[in-house]
């Protein structure tokens, strides 16, 4: 009776074993199918070598010294969208007096590093005002930090994402007229949007076009300009 039970047991654990080796397996062969960043952006962070700090993660793109009024923006990426991709849209706002840190996430979704903002700080002691954003999933799982932060944070800025959790944080909150990809109905009685006519999911970034999107009607440089523009006014105060 005994062997019994120590062969069912036995039986038992290597079947644990090897599901969670297939889970393992699937999931990694998952996390190799990203969006990769254009060329273009990868050499914004190559090309800048004096303002733009990179290291362990973390990209710390530095307000021009002339403009910078002390608030810097923490930035997570979209899901499954590699953290350079907005390297274009970082360096704009950083341009006009806004400190931008981008935060590379473990196999690039934010879900498995909500925290990663409590890294940041301590590198940027000066700063005074301390917003937290992203795209997409990144938007919601910054929206989901400073829920829970707002002694740290000051606003959350939303690119193509809805707000996560109940909290009074000041938000801004920005998407494109043709993105398919966001569930509008989430954005159902939140204040202070940003519509940007033409635009879609992907062009927040420049990483190409996304599955499921609508095709933009405007290009992704002016996409990121018109974002870029809500962005300041909001952190300068020209927005509610």
């Amino acid at each position: 009776m005994r062997v019994k039970i120590k062969k069912s047991i036995r039986a038992a654990i290597i079947a644990i074993i090897a599901a969670v080796s297939l889970f393992a397996a699937a999931f990694y062969i998952y996390s190799l199918d990203y969006y990769r960043a254009d060329a273009s952006a990868v050499q914004v962070i190559e090309a800048d070598g004096a303002r733009i700090k990179s290291g362990d993660g973390i990209t710390v793109f530095l307000a021009d010294s002339a403009t910078d009024k002390g608030s810097a923006l923490i930035f997570y990426p979209g899901g499954k969208v590699e953290a350079a991709a907005y390297a274009p849209l970082l360096q704009r706002l950083s341009q006009n007096g806004i400190t931008c840190v981008l935060v590379r996430m473990p196999f690039n979704l934010a879900v498995f590093d909500v925290n990663a903002a409590d890294r940041v700080y301590d590198m940027l002691p000066d700063i005074k005002s301390w917003y937290i954003g992203g795209h997409s999933l990144g938007g919601a799982m910054a929206s989901s930090y400073a829920g829970k932060n707002t002694d740290k944070i000051k606003g959350v800025v939303l690119l193509g994402a809805y707000p996560v959790g109940s909290n009074d944080i000041s938000t801004l909150t920005v998407y494109g007229s043709e993105d398919l990809v966001l569930d509008r109905t989430k954005l159902e009685g939140v204040k202070n949007i940003t519509r940007i006519s033409g635009g879609n999911h992907a062009y927040f970034g420049y990483y190409g076009e996304q599955k499921g999107d609508g095709k933009a009607l405007i290009t992704r440089e002016d996409q990121q300009r018109q974002t870029a523009e809500a962005i300041i006014g909001f952190i300068y105060g020209k927005a509610d």
